[in-house]
């Protein structure tokens, strides 16, 4: 049997697993991941893939190629890892040392378009060419599809639409210096800013940790809002007109068939109800395929994106 090494680098964890050419995922570990700078993360990521073949072993044998999703750009063509933030660059060949490392051919991507090269691969990309996947975790980004085509933009920047301002107001700043960015809002670390933001405004019962022990919880924000916590309410109502407004921006920008909506914020379908209610008719009219919940499970989207990306899909 034919197998494929997909490594997925996120925010927060670092995926590693095998999987087989129709999307199954055969055995997989997750790894905590903080990337102070590229090169770090590199040392950190070979760490890990040691102890993978270590610990856990190949299902049969060396798998056919390796795939990794990155946070950042990427030039998946030449295999390049351009950048993690503009704070953070520096030009690492990463598909050629990989390769080079582990003895089976390597191919990168940043991890969002991964993911969408999963969809492409696996999921709505099947029955619609003209999509967008929309990527809501510890960060938020977009893969757009257009003709069955992934729009990676003259820098490989294409996507980042977590840096569109979407009409809600907190003044909470965003990593791209601006203020109230929807990633800044609806994110995990937007969750987060805007609860230390506006938690003595508000009632709450939500625990906000101190900011070097971790931040709070976006499934504990969910189950208290549910219970009626003003702050919690406020945090959910915002997140969810800010991601309307980003979807009906990103609707008028393409003109797609289908809004696929993922990642590990969305996992548990809590947000999909509240963003509906909150999408113009008229606006949403052309969007035939409907606003969708990924068919693949959020919490492995991104290492089948790896798997994709290794299978050069």
């Amino acid at each position: 049997m034919e197998t494929y090494l997909g490594i997925n680098l996120g925010g927060t964890n670092l995926l590693i697993g095998e999987i087989d050419s129709l999307g199954n995922i055969l055995k997989f570990k997750r790894y905590t991941s903080s990337c102070f700078n590229q090169k770090s993360a590199i040392d950190m990521l070979k760490a890990s893939l040691d102890d993978y073949i270590k610990t856990e072993g190949w299902v049969e044998g060396k798998p056919v190629a390796m795939g990794v999703g990155l946070i950042g750009r990427v030039d998946s063509e030449n295999g390049v890892w351009l950048q993690i933030d503009p704070s953070r660059t520096q030009t690492f060949e990463l598909a050629k040392d990989l390769s080079e490392c582990y003895g089976m051919p390597c191919h990168i991507d940043n991890d969002v378009k991964s993911a969408t090269r999963a969809e492409i691969a696996w999921g709505f990309g099947r029955v619609s060419k003209d999509f967008i996947y929309i990527n809501i975790g510890t960060g938020i980004a977009a893969g757009i599809v257009v003709g069955g085509k992934l729009v990676r933009g003259s820098h490989f920047n294409a996507g980042e639409v977590g840096h569109v301002r979407t009409g809600v107001s907190v003044g909470v700043r965003c990593t791209c210096s601006r203020t109230d960015c929807v990633e800044a809002i609806a994110s995990g670390i937007g969750f987060d800013k805007c609860a230390r933001i506006l938690k003595d405004r508000y009632a709450t019962k939500l625990e906000i940790p101190k900011e070097e022990e971790g931040r709070v919880q976006v499934q504990e924000v969910f189950r208290l809002c549910n219970e009626g916590d003003p702050l919690c309410t406020v945090l959910v109502e915002n997140a969810t007109t800010a991601l309307a407004s980003l979807i009906m921006n990103l609707v008028r920008m393409s003109d797609p068939e289908t809004i696929i909506l993922g990642g590990s914020i969305m996992g548990d379908g809590f947000l999909y109800e509240h963003i509906l209610k909150k999408l113009n008719p008229l606006t949403m009219r052309f969007v035939t395929n409907g606003i969708v919940m990924t068919k693949l499970n959020p919490v492995f989207a991104n290492l089948l994106g790896a798997g994709a990306v290794a299978m050069n899909l």
